[in-house]
């Protein structure tokens, strides 16, 4: 058996399939690399024009492996480890000399990683906060106690000392069980919740097949952690007389907090987010059933239809409740304002 392992350059790797080859590509690559790269390293490679065979450049993380295959893969530039400030708009809603709340825009990812090195919520707050973020929380996550998804909008409290950061993360870990944390979202969902209001109680855990997504696990597996999510719907979108709906606007209360929680527990009640091509794919083709604008305002937006309109927290020095809230963004409004117009 050949050695499926041969190293080039400096900045590149050679791997070659062997009889046995076969499977993924981001798995099968992981498999040959051993602890040197994890999977989530290697797909961002391979998306990223990093991977090559023959020349041209392999950008599928699924792609099948078959023996003879021979990949090249390129090593970008080291990056430096310890994120720096940039002059990034931040949406302020409150800031003292404990905390800073903001209101996140679509598009900003929370804290640097694979592939988001530069242009984070982190980065723009060691800009406008200084020195007084140093270390607190780590040196990628400086702040942070919780955070928002990439194309999640809304409300979101950083800590700018050691004992905001300790208080605000104990708020977050008792998931307003005996301490004053509440946090809603609001969500545009399809169809309608068989009842107005509901509660969705089942786990979350890593889904086995995809590490970067979460999916419902059976209750005392190794990996399942506990997830609720109470909901109500607050709109209903083309209301017929048999009671089904196109789409609904629900309001949503987390008594957890898990990745992905309510994207996860509204798919697995039949009910994905508009929007939401990782836990609403098959959705997709309802729009096509819309009269033409409707269709263009949904086909158009972009990303999953959630906003974190509210967060209560109890202040880490005073003690004081204090409760934020924020409006729903422009492109939620327009797209609630197309459904709203729908005649079918």
């Amino acid at each position: 058996m050949s050695d499926p392992f041969k190293q080039a350059a400096d900045n590149m790797k050679v791997l070659t399939a062997d009889e046995d080859a076969e499977g993924r590509l981001d798995s099968w690559m992981t498999a040959q690399l051993g602890e040197e790269f994890s999977r989530s390293r290697i797909q961002v490679l391979i998306k990223t024009g990093q991977v090559t065979s023959k020349g041209a450049v392999v950008a599928d993380p699924k792609k099948k492996v078959r023996p003879g295959d021979v990949f090249e893969i390129t090593l970008p530039e080291p990056e430096d480890p310890t994120p720096q400030g940039e002059n990034i708009p931040l949406d302020i809603l409150y800031e003292d000399d404990d905390l800073i709340v903001i209101s996140k825009p679509s598009g900003l990812v929370v804290h640097p990683g694979a592939g988001n090195w530069t242009g984070t919520l982190v980065n723009a707050l060691i800009h406008h906060c200084g020195d007084t973020l140093s270390g607190i929380g780590g040196v990628r996550r400086p702040g942070i106690v919780h955070r928002l998804d990439k194309d999640t909008t809304g409300v979101m409290v950083v800590a700018k000392n050691d004992i905001a950061h300790r208080h605000l993360s104990l708020q977050f870990a008792d998931h307003g069980r005996t301490m004053p944390l509440e946090r809603a979202y609001q969500a545009i969902v399809w169809g309608r919740p068989r009842t107005l209001t509901g509660s969705v109680d089942a786990p979350l855990g890593r889904d086995n097949s995809d590490r970067t997504r979460r999916a419902v696990k059976r209750p005392g597996t190794a990996d399942a952690d506990e997830a609720i999510t109470h909901y109500e719907v607050i709109e209903r979108f083309h209301e017929t007389p048999n009671a089904l709906s196109l789409a609904s606007l629900v309001e949503c209360h987390l008594e957890t907090g898990r990745t992905h929680q309510i994207r996860v527990h509204m798919a697995h009640i039949g009910h994905p987010l508009l929007g939401d091509m990782v836990y609403g794919a098959g959705f997709k083709t309802k729009a096509n059933l819309l009269p033409e604008d409707a269709k263009n305002a949904v086909n158009n937006f972009g990303r999953q239809a959630l906003h974190a309109y509210m967060l209560q927290i109890e202040h880490p020095r005073t003690g004081e409740v204090m409760r934020f809230e924020t409006p729903l963004p422009d492109d939620m409004i327009k797209l609630i304002e197309a459904l709203r117009d729908v005649k079918l």
